[in-house]
């Protein structure tokens, strides 16, 4: 097979196989390879640090944020830069050879332990041989690299509770491990146990990311955001990170731009530290895949601080600013690591020129119902449950993307009986919180709880359900599952559901395209896991 790179770890993933010529997501095939070397170099650098802990020395924490940072600048849509890749390659290599000194003992290391090339000439051969495909063993390699695409969504949580320098030393410690045992030859039943350790360890991300935010914050409480524009230039920031908002708030005061948040960013509406800021004006447009249409309607700068980016138009790519491990070739990229203030004054003095954004819609979108507002409502869901007001729950988180087959989630959730209440955290909500579909009682029958970073929330709120109703079994709870995914956060979100003990997931649009046969023969099995089917079926096999 004539492959120029292969990646299958999206939900777009070619003909549910694998992106072999160029990714469906823009990302070329050179930029691929590259990012498959240094995930390879990182596993070398997990090995030897996973080593000097068995010998009791200690790791530092810089070096901690070296993995986090390689795998997350691998998710999907977050960074088409080649020199950024080689920077991080040459980087973990003099990590490596650092830590190697340190070592007692360096017999049986692996090749990418003891790899120090730094000949960047040579890295687009040496990348083809250490690609996916390198794994001839199907179930294998399925698990192998359903084991990795979770633990780069567990680093995407890392990483941002590292920004806002919350650490985990068990959490890295396991995170190395992994990444150093996917370098050994393992069984399948080693792999399907390491798949659930990963779950656990997920669980441990997300509350990490979740103590990081509150903590800096305060707990999300009932919000309503504006969707409409108002006079003023506006910088529009999308992503995930919530550190580089609030620099980007502070740093606007009193500047006659207003604020508006993108996709993944609205949740930080919720979050009461934010509301004290003036001209943090509300939301615009709709989830990542929309951004070519609403980011040029947009007029002004937009920062992008995390995944999704879609290549842009020529027409906007002055005005598209990267920082973190987000980048795109020509688009400016902000500097800062983990503890450093970022200088937003550029993309302020650009807005100033712009005109005011064009008005796309208008009208208002209610959330903020993470797990501690949630828990002040206990007492009325709970009676609403009694009283038969509320029949079920259905999770519908996870992630949106720009194929037609997602519409089936807008139309699952018009059909949804009127007893029933989704609970949502991640872009998935785009496809039906603009929705009218009323209240029970006075409580809203989408309770989106924030970002896929936020899934913790509908995890916590799940697990004070069982606790309140008593019961020994997570799923004997009136709840449902029915989630969207696209790309490596609700992979780990998944792993960790099933290492809680939640069964019966519904998960599409697709399965994943590195599940073998028999490895989501095994999910079938032994946790129920299904694909989506018609709308009709799925709701008499979810609410019945």
């Amino acid at each position: 097979m004539d492959n120029k790179m292969f990646c299958f770890q999206c939900q777009e993933a070619a003909r549910n196989f694998g992106c072999t010529q160029v990714g469906v997501c823009g990302k070329q095939p050179a930029t691929s390879n590259l990012m498959d070397l240094m995930l390879w170099v990182t596993k070398g650098l997990s090995q030897v640090t996973t080593r000097l802990r068995s010998e009791g020395k200690p790791v530092d924490k810089d070096v901690n944020h070296i993995v986090t940072y390689n795998l997350f600048q691998t998710i999907t849509n977050a960074n088409f830069d080649d020199d950024k890749v080689v920077e991080r390659i040459l980087l973990t290599i003099a990590a490596k050879e650092k830590l190697l000194a340190s070592l007692s003992d360096t017999k049986n290391l692996s090749e990418a332990a003891r790899f120090n090339n730094v000949d960047t000439t040579t890295y687009a051969e040496l990348a083809k041989t250490v690609g996916v495909l390198v794994e001839t063993n199907e179930d294998v390699r399925s698990l192998k690299e359903l084991i990795m695409t979770g633990l780069k969504g567990v680093c995407a949580y890392t990483k941002h509770a590292n920004n806002l320098i919350k650490e985990n030393e068990e959490l890295d410690a396991f995170i190395q491990s992994a990444l150093s045992d996917l370098l050994a030859k393992k069984t399948v039943d080693e792999l399907v146990a390491l798949t659930l350790e990963t779950g656990k360890w997920g669980v441990a991300g997300m509350a990490l990311l979740d103590g990081a935010n509150t903590g800096a914050y305060g707990n999300p409480e009932i919000t309503r955001v504006k969707l409409g524009v108002g006079k003023n230039p506006g910088i529009l920031i999308s992503g995930h990170d919530l550190r580089d908002l609030e620099m980007l708030l502070e740093q606007t005061q009193g500047s006659g731009v207003d604020v508006y948040t993108h996709s993944e960013m609205l949740p930080a509406h919720y979050y009461p530290a934010f509301k004290k800021y003036p001209n943090f004006y509300g939301n615009y447009g709709n989830a990542w895949w929309m951004q070519k249409k609403e980011f040029e309607s947009f007029n002004g700068p937009i920062l992008m601080t995390t995944n999704c980016i879609v290549p842009p138009a020529a027409s906007y790519k002055a005005r598209l600013f990267t920082t973190g491990a987000t980048g795109f070739p020509g688009c400016k990229h902000i500097s800062g690591s983990i503890g450093e203030y970022k200088d937003f004054s550029e993309i302020i003095a650009l807005a100033k020129t712009c005109p005011p954004p064009t008005q796309i819609e208008d009208g208002e979108l209610v959330g903020g119902f993470a797990h501690e507002q949630v828990f002040a409502l206990a007492d009325k869901v709970v009676d609403a449950v009694k009283s038969g007001a509320i029949k079920k729950f259905v999770v519908m988180g996870g992630c949106d993307g720009r194929s037609k087959s997602r519409d089936y989630y807008t139309e699952f959730a018009k059909a949804l009986p009127k007893d029933t209440v989704i609970l949502t955290a991640g872009c998935a909500k785009y496809k039906y919180i603009k929705l009218n579909l009323g209240d029970i009682g006075g409580i809203p029958r989408v309770l989106d709880a924030g970002q896929c970073n936020d899934s913790y929330s509908l995890a916590l709120i799940a697990l004070k359900l069982k606790e309140v109703f008593g019961l020994d079994d997570i799923n004997d709870l009136p709840i449902a599952y029915n989630i969207a995914w696209y790309e490596q956060k609700a992979v780990i979100v998944l792993l960790a559901l099933l290492y809680l003990g939640v069964k019966n997931i519904h998960l599409g649009p697709t399965l994943p395209a590195f599940l073998s046969p028999n490895v989501a023969n095994v999910l079938v099995e032994n946790f129920g896991i299904a694909g989506i089917s018609s709308v009709e079926d799925d709701l008499k096999a979810l609410i019945g």
